[in-house]
């Protein structure tokens, strides 16, 4: 069973369990235990008396922590989590249900999460100071294959052969912090298109960094730089 005092003097299983460094994760601890205590995610009034029923599988915040960071970076199913973390599944769906959202209000005290309207983008870049460096690229990640065949054909993605959502994000090319997240779409609708829907809005002295998936994307960055396409080769 995974616990967080033993994990602490395990720096690379930590990273590799949860994406961040033992310094990283108590700055988050800090936040996310502030977020622990606010009204909209404190448990219900209690029914029983202090030290009735089952003890809790996740008795401190670092473990609560833990077990949603592990969840989130390697998103196993509920089953194996719950095994991880010697709880039976329907705990482990509890206890998700219950830290994402937890973990969503830590990470935005903490300014880390990224914007969701394009039209806010450059307000937000403002406010660093300095001149960006931005990458715009587009992701996608698998997803269960629909079973009506109408659907199937809309996340079907040629390009990565399997059946897929997509975002666009814009990356910080020199803190690596993911500025903008754009809204899911299936994975059959081209980068230019998710960009180009997003209506994002860049600082003007802004550098901007995008692959040929945008080729032809039109933006308000004062620098736009894109790779050459190759001239096909003659017979």
């Amino acid at each position: 069973m995974i616990e967080y005092t033993a994990l602490r003097k395990k720096p690379r299983d930590l990273l590799a369990l949860t994406g961040l460094s033992r310094r990283e994760f108590d700055e988050l601890l800090e936040a996310f235990e502030e977020s622990l205590q606010l009204p909209s995610t404190r448990p219900k009034k209690r029914q029983r008396a202090v030290g009735g029923g089952r003890k809790a599988a996740l008795p401190t915040a670092a473990d609560k922590l833990l077990f949603i960071l592990v969840y989130v970076k390697t998103y196993p199913l509920q089953t194996v989590q719950a095994q991880l973390f010697g709880m039976s599944q329907p705990s482990a769906n509890r206890y998700i249900r219950t830290l994402l959202p937890v973990l969503a209000q830590a990470l935005d005290r903490l300014g880390v999460m990224p914007e969701r309207e394009g039209s806010a983008l450059a307000r937000r870049e403002h406010r660093q100071g300095e001149p960006r460096d931005l990458i715009l690229d587009g992701l996608e990640r698998r997803r269960q294959r629909p079973k009506e065949p109408k659907i199937q054909a809309v996340h079907y993605s040629g390009k990565k052969k399997a059946h897929t959502d997509k975002n666009v994000v814009v990356i910080d090319s020199r803190s690596k912090r993911v500025s903008f997240l754009s809204p899911t779409c299936p994975g059959s609708v081209h980068d230019k298109k998710v960009a180009e829907q997003a209506r994002i809005r860049y600082p003007r002295k802004t550098i901007l960094r995008s692959d040929l998936g945008l080729l032809g994307y039109c933006s308000n960055a004062g620098v736009h730089l894109q790779p050459k396409k190759s001239p096909r080769a003659r017979s």
